[in-house]
């Protein structure tokens, strides 16, 4: 690829390039050359996920059959077969869980750890050649001057610092160049003339243009700390491993956050991160996170650039394995990154993923499927956690199969009373027929709390000898996690209808007003404005985005009520309390009452539900956590 030529802006900050567009012109079909591919995976962890879902099918599959002779038409039976096939598909993504909590357990107590640090000695490395390497600090009307600090003061001899500023607020660009001018060797400010494919083209321009000669490049976030060895570790592994594409550093939430919210769910990154990224060097697909990575330059040329898709840094990785590289992930290389500051950013990022992983799977699903390098294993270890944010929308069909039709097809009334006292008060509940009894057994409960409570299990093990702090946190989770799924509904319908996924930058506090607004004389056309809205980007401070989160959580409330599900009862008040928060603080008196609210009655609903075990007709239908 030959270098452009660069032209200075006239005028602006010593150490702003800009250039004049190019194409990137490369080799697709080139693979590692002279060397043996990078090993596939171990698949003995999948291997025995599949085959222990398989059992549980068989085993179980008999007596959900049973459930069919209830129908006598066509209607009764497709929503008991929903109800058949969500069952058996929820407890594959359970038993992935459990399968992967436990292999990481093995993995961190037993399994054979290989350092994937050189062993060079310390004198080798104070002598060894260090190669240029780059630093792509991406910002975007975020910009924070610690993150940039601590890409400056690496111990590292040979590299610079570039800050891809695609900010389009005055103060921030402002900001940008009064700290580039404060390191004018080794910090270099790069503006590109547009905002095309977010930030894949942001670095695509910055590595076309002005990039050019460095032999690994590292990503860094807006708001990432990157460790002062982070580029002596890093750099290391390429150098002694060609097949090695990239280098994934571990994570943790940032200890200085000063956030309430990060502070109650930081902890939560820490745990995910340790239990769920390590076991990949072995048993899975080590993924290329977006950031706090170091990757080869010139398996970015022969890929051809980040895809232009939001989740460019997940399109990156498949193409290097497809080219025969694979990811090696650190675990004792620790960055830091901030949790969202608000329930409004919290919600902004979810959104963000969502759409941007439904895109992905769009574009990449079918390709990653007929991928010849990459193995199956590797295959199932990407499809599992990406599959998951889409398939909120299956889960919301399941809640209006389970607590809608289902009772309106099969449901008897009942009263049930209450004694106070000498008071008694009798209300009329729905149960389901009683032939449903035939799938309750100590079995059939035991399967459905391990399928429940399987995505919090890796909190449940670390944060066991704190059972305060355990359940502090699970009710955070609750109604911060669980009552996505409304949302995630709402952006995966919205990318499916109009094909488009917007990167929305978190940390952008000001991004609403970023979209011109017009004013309508009419309703029509301010609700034409709303639809466009949420078909657009969907962004969560859309009115018509929390008109619909309130719907749903009113609409399956009432259900809950009138079926006595106590466990959805919980889960619908966090669907309530998720737009409410969105413009309350996190500290909140209200919002940090009704936090613990959800979990308790879900957990009481759990605890009642185990009554099914001895004959009394619980309904348990809450496959609800979805973490």
């Amino acid at each position: 690829m030959e270098n452009s030529l660069l032209r200075p802006i006239v005028g602006a900050n010593p150490m702003l390039v800009s250039a004049e567009p190019t194409t990137l012109v490369v080799d697709h079909t080139t693979s590692v050359t002279n060397q043996k591919m990078a090993d596939s995976p171990k698949p003995t962890m999948y291997i025995i996920i599949l085959a222990t879902w398989l059992a549980s099918v068989v085993w179980f599959q008999p007596r959900l059959l049973q459930l069919l002779d209830m129908a006598d038409n066509l209607t009764g039976k497709v929503a008991l077969g929903i109800f058949i096939v969500f069952i058996n598909f929820a407890w594959l993504y359970g038993i992935y869980n459990l399968g992967v909590v436990a292999f990481a357990a093995w993995y961190q107590w037993f399994g054979k750890k290989k350092n994937p640090i050189g062993t060079l000695s310390e004198t080798a490395r104070r002598t060894t050649k260090q190669p240029p390497v780059a630093i792509l600090y991406t910002t975007c009307n975020d910009f924070v001057e610690a993150s940039v600090v601590s890409c400056v003061e690496q111990d590292y001899k040979n590299f610079k610092v570039y800050i891809l500023d695609d900010s389009s607020q005055e103060a921030f660009k402002q900001e940008v160049d009064q700290f580039a001018a404060r390191y004018p060797e080794l910090v270099q400010v790069v503006r590109r003339p547009d905002r095309k494919d977010f930030k894949a083209g942001n670095m695509n321009y910055a590595l076309e243009h002005v990039v050019t000669l460095e032999k690994y490049f590292a990503v860094a976030d807006a708001d990432e700390i990157l460790p002062p060895d982070f580029l002596t570790k890093t750099v290391e592994v390429l150098e002694n491993d060609s097949t090695c594409g990239f280098v994934q550093a571990n994570h943790r939430s940032n200890p200085n956050s000063d956030s309430p919210l990060a502070k109650s769910l930081g902890v939560g990154v820490d745990i995910h991160w340790q239990w769920y990224q390590p076991l990949r060097n072995e048993y899975g697909f080590v993924m290329f996170l977006g950031h706090g990575a170091l990757l080869r330059r010139d398996v970015w040329a022969k890929i051809g650039g980040f895809p232009g898709i939001v989740s460019e840094d997940l399109g990156f990785a498949i193409h290097a394995r497809e080219l025969g590289y694979r990811g090696r992930f650190l675990e004792e290389v620790i960055c830091y990154e901030d949790f969202p500051d608000s329930v409004r950013a919290f919600r902004i990022r979810h959104m963000k993923w969502t759409r941007g992983t439904s895109e992905f799977l769009k574009k990449k699903m079918a390709w990653l499927i007929k991928s010849r390098n990459i193995s199956w294993p590797e295959k199932l270890d990407i499809l599992f956690p990406t599959l998951n944010l889409p398939l909120t929308l299956l889960y919301l069909l399941f809640m209006l199969n389970a607590n809608l039709v289902l009772p309106y097809l099969f449901g008897q009334t009942q009263d049930v009373t209450f004694v106070l006292g000498n008071q008694e008060m009798t209300i009329p509940i729905v149960v389901l027929d009683p032939d449903f009894q035939v799938i309750y057994g100590w079995d059939f409960y035991l399967i459905t709390l391990l399928t429940f409570f399987s995505p919090v299990l890796s909190f449940i093990l670390a944060m066991a000898r704190q059972p305060l702090k355990l359940y502090r946190f699970l009710s955070h989770s609750t109604v911060m996690y669980a009552a996505l799924t409304p949302l995630s509904s709402v952006g995966v319908l919205a990318y499916m209808i109009s094909g488009k996924a917007t990167f929305i930058v978190t940390g952008d506090k000001k991004q609403a007003d970023d979209q011109p607004q017009r004013a309508y004389a009419t309703w029509s056309g301010r609700m034409r404005n709303q639809v466009q809205q949420l078909l657009h980007k969907s962004h969560p401070d859309t009115g018509i985005v929390q008109v619909i989160e309130v719907a749903f959580g009113v609409l399956f409330g009432i259900a809950a009520i009138y079926m006595f599900q106590i466990s959805f009862i919980g889960l619908c008040l966090a669907f309530l309390m998720m737009p409410l928060m969105h413009h309350l603080k996190w500290e909140h008196k209200l919002v940090r009452v009704l936090a613990y609210v959800p979990f308790a009655l879900i957990l009481l609903g759990v605890a009642l539900s185990g009554l099914s075990v001895f004959g009394m007709k619980a309904v348990f239908f809450g496959y609800g956590f979805h973490f």
